[in-house]
């Protein structure tokens, strides 16, 4: 199965919010868009598929949209993933968050996942001093992510930092107003990278934690539907 290049709101309908698929959030319909649209139903009478296998399969979707994978390359991460030690569901979200693709996207280098996989692609990165256009690339506690120094590269990357800047600065604004600590918003660095403003170089200095993953999932029931 390729990977997806429709519509992106359309699965963000479906699935829920996924914070690295698109920067764009739905809006809340009854129709469908036009003068005549049809009236949307948000939960369907009758349905193929049983409630417990349905809602395995949309966690697992919810995971393979949201880091923009395709189904191969899913179960090869859950493969790797069964193999090591430790709990498998956890391992596979650390395997997906250690992609230098999703780095580049939480180190607010890139406005989502699908553009850091594009800026990595166009060889606009760098990884301890050496340039990757792999965004598999999977990133190691120590690491240092830089871009690189070109002109055309600077700029790009500076544009998209500045404006999820903005998010971040407004996010914790809201956050201290309600006196909230804790935050799962996408906008917010993670603790397990270390970022340098001035110079726009990210640094891995440990390994992921659960609550720092982004898209609200189940993972569990992702390993059910391949153990299955």
């Amino acid at each position: 199965m390729a990977r997806y290049i429709g519509p992106k709101l359309r699965i963000i309908r479906r699935l829920g919010l996924l914070p690295g698929l698109t920067k764009k959030s739905p809006t809340n319909r009854t129709k469908t868009p036009g003068q005549h649209g049809k009236i949307i139903f948000t939960k369907s009478k009758r349905s193929s598929l049983s409630d417990d296998y349905r809602e395995r399969l949309l966690e697992k979707q919810k995971l393979r949209f949201n880091y923009g994978l395709t189904e191969k390359q899913l179960v090869a991460y859950y493969k790797e993933a069964k193999n090591r030690k430790g709990s498998t569901g956890l391992t596979l979200l650390e395997l997906l968050e250690s992609r230098l693709d999703c780095i580049v996207y939480r180190l607010g280098f890139a406005l989502s996942i699908p553009s850091a996989r594009q800026i990595v692609n166009h060889c606009h990165i760098l990884v301890n001093n050496r340039l990757v256009n792999i965004p598999s690339f999977i990133c190691k506690s120590g690491d240092i992510i830089e871009i690189k120094q070109k002109e055309a590269s600077q700029k790009l990357v500076s544009t998209n930092f500045e404006i999820q800047q903005q998010k971040r600065k407004l996010i914790q604004r809201r956050m201290k107003q309600i006196n909230l600590l804790r935050s799962r918003f996408h906008s917010l660095l993670p603790k397990h990278l270390e970022l340098e403003e001035n110079k726009l170089v990210g640094k891995v200095i440990s390994p992921i934690k659960r609550k720092d993953v982004l898209v609200k999932i189940n993972e569990l029931k992702v390993v059910e539907y391949y153990s299955r």
